[in-house]
Order: structure tokens, then sequence, then C-alpha cells
């Protein structure tokens, strides 16, 4: 912004929210690769907290056209990218096992710090100026994340 305040420079900043989709890793330490995994691998599903902390969820194929339409916009200002609709953790770990149709159990830990209670973006801006919103709803969204995620651990187990 600083740039674009003192020498006009085209400048895009966008405020990427939860992310989720196919192509994550099966380490990579967010809420839904850690339970696809876990669940996928009949471990335990680890929750921080009681659960009751929300996300919201935004599928990649979204997330992609907001930053492209950000891009090929005139926009400046930061803009918020992604998914408004909020679910508990616990929600989206129960949602991960009927979807998996894992055995695991749901086991709670202490709850860090700097844990967040609530993380939800106002996307307002996005869809004046962008004309932009999420389309994938979670169930089609995890449906296709699930399946890479089973032919990445298949894979790892050697299958």
């Amino acid at each position: 912004m600083a740039y674009h305040r003192a020498h006009g420079l085209d400048a895009k900043i966008v405020r990427i929210f939860n992310t989720y989709g196919p192509r994550m890793r099966l380490q990579d330490g967010r809420a839904i690769p850690n339970f696809i995994n876990q669940a996928l691998m009949g471990e335990d599903i680890t929750i921080y907290g009681d659960g009751s902390q929300t996300r919201s969820f935004c599928y990649v194929q979204d997330l992609i056209e907001g930053i492209h339409r950000l891009l090929t916009s005139d926009m400046n200002n930061p803009v918020n990218i992604g998914n408004p609709k909020e679910m508990s953790i616990k929600e989206m770990a129960e949602k991960i096992l009927q979807a998996t149709g894992s055995k695991s159990k749901i086991i709670y830990t202490a709850l860090p710090v700097d844990d967040p209670k609530v993380r939800q973006p106002d996307i307002s801006l996005a869809k004046k100026v962008l004309d932009w919103e999420p389309k994938v709803g979670l169930d089609e969204g995890l449906k296709s994340t699930l399946e890479y995620f089973k032919a990445k651990v298949n894979s790892y187990k050697g299958n």
C-alpha cells in the first residue's frame, strides 16, 4: 500500500482465509488436512480446546477465482477472500468422520493461547467490487479433497 500511495503503483492485497482442497500436504497442520489424515490413518482426531471455536472454510477453486478477479480489477485496497459460512471445529471433525466412515475418536487437548475463537471473513467488499462470493459447497469441496487424500494416504501406506 505504501508504494501504491507514494508512487501510484498498481497494488493488489488479498487477505486469504482458511482454504482447503486437493493438493494440500498430508501434514499441513491445518484443521481439514489434519482431520482427514487422522481419520484415514485410523488415528484419534485431535481438537484443540473444546472445539467450539469457529472457522470458515473456502474451497481452493473459489479462492483462485476471487484472487483472479482481484488481479484483473482496479481495486487497490485490501480485499478479504474466504467463505463467510462459519462452523465449529468440532462440527468439522464430525463431518470428516462421517465422510470418511472412520472409527476414529475425537480427543481434546489444550487450546493454544493465541488461537482465535472466531475466524470469519467479511466479504462484502469482494461481493461489491469483484462480484465474487464462494460457489462450491462444503460437501462438494470435501468430496474432491477426500478423494485426493485417500489416494495420497494409500500411496503412503504402499497400497
